[in-house]
């Protein structure tokens, strides 16, 4: 796995991939002011308990302040529980498993287009979940080219997050974020208030008119949620589907398996979640003094939880270098665990599922190009390719 990792050029911080685990579980980063968490149990721990690790991260940052009102990643109980209630009839078992037409009709309209060499992200992995989530919230499915322009340069930077004086560099990248951040939302409030004036049926709409104790939500809270909806609803199945198929394809034992047995393809989605984590990092603040894998962290610490090191923690894991579609149980965390986790799960699951069927159908002898190497996201805190050729004939 240490030659793959450096071939394919995935961040150098992302020592996991390379077969290494690090000095301590918990230890404090005295470059970023951050403490870092890689053991499975502790980040577990700090998942569970949002009374002590607190989501709301932005406090710490006030220059990022201004997206936290509504944004449910930031949220804690009990506004965390009130605002995701709102939205989670949109993903219910029974909402997601009647996509699945749609879904497949996308896909098998999508290859249509990819001829005998194809762009994976490019021709799938980026339009299927996003033209999803789109038609899902009500925003046009067309704009997904300006979606993708301002998802891209909020995840552009090859540097850690630091709390301490940022570079010049860093300082331009957080800059050019925030200003994207801010495009964005824009865009997504003159949706909203287009909603209040002509509803449709569609979930901007449903959030315009709903109400949390008796009071409807405001501009900005429907619209940091809608963002976090719509980046967050795609961006994972994107990642997730591409490094599906390149890991299977960096183990030609275990793609061989898949192929002869379908049954076999969602268990490859869940070890492909652990084996390259899409979403390497989530971060949280301690809201008192704690105590965390032995080490003592004072309140007002920001810590940045590796879910993607802790699902190659040895104390987990059998083999955890190993990538193994018949690996069970797996309880990989690569979608987060207690009250944050990730509400669009059973969509991204679904979406992988049903393009990997499909892809594997219409090309049974789908490989990557030996002379066209992947490349992958540069941010440390995300992996998963961003370019993926592949040839189908």
């Amino acid at each position: 796995m240490t030659a793959l990792a450096d071939t394919w050029g995935i961040n150098a911080a992302q020592f996991w991939l390379r077969g290494e685990r690090p000095d301590h579980e918990v230890r404090y980063d005295e470059s970023t002011g951050m403490w870092e968490v890689h053991g499975y149990p502790e980040i577990l721990r700090a998942l569970s308990d949002p009374a002590t690790f607190s989501s709301h991260t932005q406090r710490l940052v006030p220059e990022a302040g201004g997206f936290s009102e509504g944004n449910l990643v930031q949220m804690d109980p009990p506004d965390h529980q009130k605002l995701r209630k709102l939205v989670s009839h949109a993903f219910t078992p029974k909402v997601v498993a009647d996509l699945e037409p749609r879904i497949a009709g996308l896909t098998t309209e999508l290859m249509d287009g990819m001829g005998e060499k194809s762009e994976l992200v490019t021709d799938l992995a980026y339009p299927l979940p996003v033209i999803v989530i789109a038609e899902l919230l009500g925003v046009p499915a067309s704009d997904r080219d300006r979606f993708k322009r301002w998802v891209d340069g909020m995840f552009n930077s090859t540097n850690k997050v630091s709390l301490k004086d940022r570079s010049p560099e860093d300082e331009e990248y957080f800059n050019s974020a925030m200003e994207l951040v801010g495009e964005l939302v824009a865009y997504l409030g003159e949706h909203v208030r287009e909603r209040r004036q002509r509803p449709r049926e569609d979930l901007l709409t449903k959030l315009v008119e709903a109400e949390v104790d008796g009071v409807r939500l405001s501009d900005a809270e429907i619209t940091n949620f809608g963002m976090v909806l719509l980046v967050a609803g795609h961006i994972t199945t994107t990642m997730l589907l591409g490094n599906t198929l390149l890991c299977l394809d960096a183990h030609p034992d275990q793609f061989e398996r898949v192929r002869a047995d379908r049954s076999l393809v969602p268990h490859a989605i869940e070890e492909s979640l652990r084996f390259l984590s899409p979403f390497a990092a989530v971060s949280r603040v301690t809201e008192t003094d704690t105590e965390l894998g032995g080490v003592r962290i004072p309140a007002d610490q920001m810590l940045l939880l590796w879910v993607a090191s802790a699902n190659r923690d040895p104390r987990q894991f059998t083999d955890p270098n190993a990538f193994d579609v018949t690996r069970d149980p797996n309880p990989q965390i690569g979608f987060g665990r207690g009250i944050h986790f990730c509400l669009g799960a059973p969509l991204a699951r679904l979406e992988g599922r049903i393009a990997l069927n499909l892809l594997l159908d219409r090309f049974p002898r789908l490989r990557t190009d030996p002379d066209d190497a992947p490349r992958f996201l540069p941010s440390p805190n995300m992996t998963g390719v961003s370019r993926l050729p592949l040839l189908l004939g």
